[in-house]
């Protein structure tokens, strides 16, 4: 028997299996999973009473409430495609994303309300006001025996932090064996408490609206992100799980209630989005009493191919060595298959130092980029999904990244991880955030840059952190600029740095050029053809600008 995979049916199994069960928190109100799954079809009626046709996209412009995750359902039992957008983002970004898509329908939140007023976007017939609107049809249940598989439910455009932001195609079959892996790393899903932590408008959500319905998982909205009021929410509902990227982990970490909730209900704090780092690893479970591990993944692949728990067989030397691996990118989830290959496809050595792209084959992997088809075969080379990201690995499977492919540092002919150079300057306890970057030199060609935020009331100086380096980091990884900052660096929708590889006005950016835009207000030009490379605007190799900077002075060759 072959039937439609769709995570209809994982709402339907919820309000089967766990109708009278609380599933879904958001502020003072509360739904059991057959109260919501009936909304869900309420909602679906009200679209097709709007004249919704099978594919038609419905954006959402929402923090995380119960009215967004209703859209994860109702929207796609209805025929249409749902579509979260990152409620970050400019009304320019907006227009041109709802003008590429075509969407018919568009939710917003109060919030926003002066934001839509500008936006001019033709094919739009409705926009409707989530606090005025009302499901006054009746319900639409949905026959998902009649859904084809292959059909796209939901569209998620990337931050843009890499380039032009591109529309991703994730089908119902996608969606169903996402969840499906992902629910097979939960622990205890009986008792399991979900905080979305993580914008449901980014990346699926990392696959928690689906996986958490298969489950009949209580899942609680966090509408945004703030320290306090996430330790307020653990304490509250008992919550057991959350999600956090690396620099929603530090502000936890450093929120000055921290010892003032109840926490000892947390099981697991899965981090992604961006590096982690054994350290940030260790201060988790120091703070949280409970396990903290890296996964991995893209928009492209709905998203999670892999987690840094415990694998089966794995003996830890000791504690160093756990929050080593549990810092890792990770193995991968059932269905998901992961290679590092060299620029010839071929797979690089398993010994944790040669580098290779990480190349994907899964069931998880988007069917393309909306209406690009050259994009799409741009990444995609066979049944093989090239991610950009580039990695080490070792006989367990485990993986590392390093660095993204267009991001590594290339300094008089020795490749430098930067991201590797970030762990290493985070680990620091008086560093905040940070953020590395390539900059021209006359000499290497691309040296590394450092743009650190300190913690309150810390001092470190340029000179201190060298030293600090110094049994972390070979000397020729060492940032030869250091510039300290005082106010937070810039960051997408779900709090990873900024990065994205714009043009910038004299040509074609050179690497991380836009990174370096975003963070320091640098243009870094590219300094070849006869072109004399110069210092990025914002990070001075003299005194006076801003904090001081700091740029070491040349080493003699055969050191650096």
């Amino acid at each position: 028997m072959n039937l439609p995979l769709t995570p209809i049916r994982y709402l339907y199994r919820a309000a089967d299996l766990f109708n009278r069960r609380i599933g879904i928190v958001c502020g003072d109100k509360q739904f059991t999973y057959g109260h919501f799954a009936e909304r869900c079809e309420r909602l679906a009626g009200t679209l097709l009473s709007l004249g919704l046709e099978p594919g038609d996209r419905v954006a959402y412009l929402s923090f995380n409430t119960h009215s967004l995750l209703e859209g994860y359902y109702g929207v796609v039992m209805a025929g249409g495609i749902v579509m979260p957008l990152n409620v970050r983002l400019t009304s320019g970004e907006l227009t041109g994303i709802l003008n590429h898509s075509g969407a018919r329908i568009v939710f917003y939140e109060p919030d926003f309300a002066s934001l839509v007023a500008g936006l001019e976007c033709s094919a739009v017939e409705h926009w409707i006001a989530l606090d005025k609107f009302e499901m006054n049809a009746p319900p639409a249940p949905c026959d998902w025996t009649k859904i084809d598989e292959n059909q796209i439910a939901e569209l998620f455009y990337t931050s843009g932090s890499t380039g032009t932001p591109k529309g991703v195609s994730l089908t119902h079959r996608t969606l169903y064996l996402h969840a499906l892996s992902l629910a097979t790393t939960f622990d205890d899903s009986t008792t399991k408490v979900d905080l979305h932590t993580i914008p449901l408008f980014h990346a699926n959500g990392w696959g928690m609206p689906q996986a958490c319905a298969m489950m009949g998982t209580k899942q609680v909205m966090v509408r945004r992100f703030d320290p306090a009021g996430v330790l307020a929410l653990i304490a509250e509902h008992k919550a057991t799980d959350m999600c956090l990227v690396p620099t929603m982990a530090n502000a936890l970490l450093n929120c000055p209630q921290l010892g003032q909730f109840d926490t000892g209900s947390l099981r697991h704090i899965m981090l992604g989005g961006a590096a982690s780092s054994p350290e940030l690893i260790a201060r988790l479970e120091a703070a949280f009493h409970c396990e903290a591990a890296a996964g991995y993944g893209l928009t492209e692949t709905a998203p999670v191919l892999s987690k840094a728990t415990t694998k089966p067989g794995i003996v830890y030397t000791d504690t160093a060595d756990r929050h080593r691996r549990q810092a890792m990118t990770g193995w991968a989830l059932p269905g998901v298959e992961l290679r590092v290959v060299d620029p010839q496809g071929l797979d690089v050595p398993r010994d944790e130092t040669s580098i290779g792209e990480i190349i994907t084959r899964s069931d998880h992997v988007m069917a393309g980029y909306f209406k690009e088809p050259a994009a799409t075969a741009a990444v995609m080379n066979g049944a093989w999904f090239h991610t950009g990201d580039m990695a080490v690995w070792d006989d367990e499977g485990y993986v590392l990244i390093v660095d993204r492919k267009k991001e590594i540092i290339i300094s008089g002919g020795e490749n430098i991880s930067s991201i590797e150079v970030e762990r290493a300057i985070a680990a620091h306890p008086a560093v905040l955030e940070c953020a590395v970057v390539s900059a021209p030199d006359e000499k290497w060609g691309e040296v590394p840059a450092a743009v650190i935020v300190r913690k309150p009331g810390v001092e470190l100086s340029a000179e201190e952190l060298l030293t600090f380096l110094g049994t972390r980091l070979g000397r020729f990884k060492h940032p030869r600029i250091i510039e300290f900052r005082a106010e937070a660096l810039p960051k997408t929708g779900t709090g990873k740095i900024r990065n994205s590889s714009s043009k910038t006005a004299s040509g074609p950016a050179a690497k991380n050029g836009s990174k370096a835009d975003a963070l320091v207000n640098a243009r870094l030009h590219p300094g070849r053809k006869g072109r004399t490379p110069r210092p990025p605007l914002g990070i001075r190799y003299r005194r006076g600008h801003r904090e001081r900077s700091h740029r070491q002075p040349s080493l003699p060759p055969g050191i650096f």
